[in-house]
C-alpha cells in the first residue's frame, strides 16, 4: 500500500495535455490580447535610458559620457522611487506611474523637448528577474535576461518542477499598483499557451506547492527504498524461519 500510494499519477506530470475533451472541464485562461508592453513600472525597478541626439556635447551630458569612450560607457540606472519618479540629469523628476517602457520612453522625451528637438530615447530594464519558491530545483531569485519570457521559460529557468511538486495548481503573485494578483494556472493543460497568462513578468513570485507525499516526509526515492526494503525483509526473515 505504502508503494502504491508513493506512485505519482502520470497525468499529473506532463506538459502539454489535451484537457478540453475532460467531462465537465471549463478552460479557464482567456486569450492573449497583446504580448509587448503589458509590464507596468514599479518602484524599486531600476531603468537604463539612453538618448540619442545629432547634438554631441548634449548626448556626452545626457548619457554621464565623452566622445572619447563612447563605445566603453557606463550604464547609469535610474530607480525608481516609491513615488514612481526617477531624477533624471539636468531635467529633475520624471514621473513614470502607470506606464509601461514605451509609455515611460514616450514621457522622457516629453521631459526632453525644451532641451532636445530631436531627442530619440531607449528604455530597458536593468537585470529583470522573478523569484521561485516551492517544489522548484531552483529557489530564490532568478535572473530572466529580458523584461518578459513566458511561464515554460521561467520554469525552465527555475530548474523544472521538483518529482513531488503540483503542477497543476502554479501560483504568481504579480505586484500591481493596487497592491498584488494573484493567478492560479496548470502547467500541464495546453490550453495555457497563448493564454493571458502565459507570460511572466518582471518582479513576479511564482510558487509550486507539495504534493501530500512531500508533505508525509516521502522523499523522491521512497517508492524504490520502500520495495527494496521490503524484500530485502521479507528473503531475511524466510531464511531466519527456514
Amino acid at each position: 500500500m505504502l508503494y502504491f500510494n508513493s506512485c505519482i499519477p502520470h497525468r499529473e506530470i506532463i506538459y502539454f495535455q489535451d484537457l478540453e475533451d475532460t467531462k465537465g472541464y471549463d478552460n479557464p485562461f482567456g486569450e492573449l490580447e497583446t504580448v509587448t508592453e503589458r509590464y507596468i513600472l514599479q518602484p524599486n525597478d531600476a531603468l537604463i535610458i539612453r538618448v540619442r541626439t545629432s547634438n554631441p556635447q548634449l548626448y556626452e551630458f545626457f548619457n554621464m559620457t565623452s566622445s572619447q569612450n563612447v563605445a566603453q560607457a557606463t550604464q547609469w540606472t535610474y530607480p525608481i522611487d516609491d513615488n514612481y519618479e526617477i531624477d533624471f540629469p539636468f531635467v529633475g523628476k520624471i514621473n513614470l506611474k502607470g506606464c509601461t517602457r514605451q509609455e515611460a520612453k514616450e514621457r522622457i522625451i516629453e521631459a526632453l523637448l525644451p532641451f532636445l528637438s530631436d531627442a530619440q530615447v531607449t528604455v530597458r530594464i536593468a537585470n529583470p528577474s522573478f523569484v521561485a519558491l516551492g517544489e522548484f530545483t531552483s529557489r530564490g531569485r532568478i535572473a530572466m535576461g529580458r523584461d518578459q519570457v513566458n511561464i515554460f521559460e521561467a520554469v525552465a529557468l527555475a530548474g523544472d518542477v521538483r518529482p513531488f511538486g503540483k503542477k497543476r495548481e502554479l501560483t504568481i503573485i504579480r505586484p500591481t499598483m493596487d497592491g498584488s494578483e494573484t493567478i492560479v494556472v496548470d502547467l500541464t493543460d495546453r490550453n495555457l499557451i497563448d493564454s493571458d497568462h502565459f507570460y511572466i513578468y518582471p518582479n513576479d513570485i511564482l510558487y509550486i506547492r507539495p504534493m501530500r507525499a512531500r508533505q508525509w516526509g516521502i522523499g523522491e526515492s521512497f517508492s524504490f527504498g520502500i520495495l527494496t526494503s521490503l524484500i530485502a525483509f521479507y528473503f531475511t526473515l524466510n531464511a531466519i524461519l527456514n
